[in-house]
């Protein structure tokens, strides 16, 4: 008897009618395991979330390729540094004074607040970009188009400077003053001398880290795109500013670059051009940041972002954070328009010298028979609007299922496992022909339910491939192989599955 084929076809997820993308992603995610919200028995606070078995594993998957890509490769130093630093270490980096959005509340019972740029740019009158906007400016654009509060049509009220940074006090009597890190950067700034010492360093030197920032956003939303509680993956390379011929560029000089520079902002289309080009035009400085911008997009590619949707956006002066010298946003265009993905800055000698300052420590290192304040060039990856922004650029549904085409290097499980039905020894048979692969591949095993609605199940959650043991696999010693996106079958002998599974897992 040849294994059953469906009866019938996978039930999709049930979307509300207009609902978009994204509403469908995040009503699967709560439901199926990969995040929701923290403390979300009581009233959650916005911007803080938790993940799920599936986003937990999802996410140890991104940060094992980034690490392969971005540390191993790089042969950069990692550290694990703590979340929380002194003030003095915000006051010398100068975000006690510049980490700031603008901030508007409206004039209801409520008093809602709202980031002022963020508030009239979703007003949708109007159309320009409003980062780097002062406060007087915000309030003339929120009076001149009669904007209000979105949740009750009230009146908003002054738009006026707010420190993102959450302050935590120390100690018994609360005598320290501390802050929650709204970068990694700092860390790796004020530890840069002792890696160099201890590692035996020499420029350009190169350390890595992976871990949480904070930061007290004023209207959390879009789900994991603007949350207060992050993680974050950067790469600090400093560097002597005398010395940008990179040794890798020829790697990249023909790759094809997704660029919006600032004198291509009226068109509004990003460009796309060989690096060499964008290097000769003068959008790129140096060999060193045209390297790491086109590895950047290249690791977004990887990871299954179509190239179409991918740019950097040269900031103008006014947009740039206070430490950035140079700065090109790296955007996935999405639901919500175009996000930023890794923030790419090069951030000059800023970091160090106010260290030096502040410190009264010299940071700078010898070399070449001179005394040397490096620079420092950094890309900073979100790790969590990045895995929300591939679901959504993975999700389909056809009408008849719904399926995540998720990279098969970050799906939370490689392959599932089923019997065709939970009896007549095939249920044993299929546990353990499980417990095998897991020895080399993530398995989920499920043996309940109609066989269609198990495709169905893992085929929402990404899993690529779906192995059936039926009454033929007792006389055969094959299974049945389901692709997630074709939904092809074929025979693989059991014998031979491990080896088949690893080629097309690569």
């Amino acid at each position: 008897m040849m294994s059953m084929p469906e009866k019938k076809q996978p039930k999709p997820a049930q979307a509300e009618e207009g609902q978009t993308t994204a509403e469908q992603v995040e009503a699967m995610a709560k439901r199926r395991g990969f995040f929701w919200p923290a403390a979300q028995i009581y009233n959650p606070i916005a911007g803080f979330w938790n993940y799920g078995p599936l986003g937990t594993a999802m996410k140890a998957k991104f940060v094992e390729l980034w690490r392969k890509t971005w540390v191993k490769e790089e042969g950069a130093h990692e550290l694990d540094t703590a979340d929380m630093l002194p003030e003095i270490v915000w006051v010398a980096s100068g975000h006690s004074q510049g980490f700031n959005d603008k901030q508007t509340i409206c004039t209801g019972k409520d008093k809602h607040r709202w980031r002022a740029d963020h508030l009239i740019e979703e007003s949708g009158k109007v159309k320009e970009k409003l980062e780097g906007k002062t406060t007087d400016e915000l309030a003339a654009l929120i009076k001149e188009h009669n904007i209000r509060c979105p949740k009750d049509g009230s009146k908003l009220g002054d738009v006026f400077v707010f420190n993102l940074m959450f302050s935590i006090p120390v100690g018994a009597l609360g005598e320290n003053k501390a802050y929650l890190k709204p970068e990694t950067t700092q860390s790796s700034v004020i530890d840069f001398p002792f890696v160099y010492r201890s590692q035996r360093g020499k420029l350009p030197l190169k350390i890595a880290q992976i871990g949480k920032s904070f930061r007290n956003e004023i209207s959390p939303r879009q789900v994991l795109i603007r949350m207060r509680e992050f993680w974050m993956a950067e790469l600090q390379v400093f560097f002597n500013p005398k010395s940008t011929d990179w040794p890798d560029y020829n790697s990249v000089k023909d790759f094809q670059l997704r660029i919006l520079p600032v004198d291509g902002r009226s068109k509004g289309e990003a460009l796309t051009v060989p690096v060499s080009d964008a290097l000769k035009k003068g959008w790129i400085p140096n060999q060193l940041i045209a390297f790491y911008l086109a590895k950047v997009q290249r690791f977004y590619e990887s990871l299954g972002f179509p190239r179409e949707h991918l740019r950097f956006k040269e900031l103008t002066p006014e947009e740039r954070a206070h430490y950035s010298k140079a700065h090109w946003d790296f955007e996935v265009k999405t639901d919500f328009g175009w996000v930023e993905a890794v923030n790419n800055a090069w951030r000059g000698d800023y970091d160090l010298s106010r260290h030096q300052q502040y410190s009264k420590q010299k940071l700078d290192v010898f070399e070449d028979n001179e005394h040397i304040l490096p620079n420092l060039y950094e890309p900073s990856f979100g790790i969590d609007r990045t895995l929300f922004m591939l679901m959504l650029t993975t999700w389909h549904n056809d009408g008849k299922r719904t399926w995540l085409s998720l990279p098969p290097i970050l799906a939370p499980y490689h392959v599932a496992v089923f019997p065709l039905v939970k009896k007549d020894g095939l249920d044993v048979k299929a546990e353990e022909l499980a417990k095998t692969l897991r020895k080399r591949f993530d398995v989920i095993f499920d043996p309940s339910d109609s066989i269609g609605r198990r495709y169905a199940r893992v085929d929402e959650v990404g899993v690529p491939f779906a192995v059936t043991f039926d009454y033929d696999s007792l006389k055969d010693g094959a299974v049945t192989v389901r692709n997630r996106d074709t939904t092809e079958q074929v025979r693989v002998k059991i014998a031979q599955l491990e080896s088949w599974l690893a080629e097309r897992l690569k």
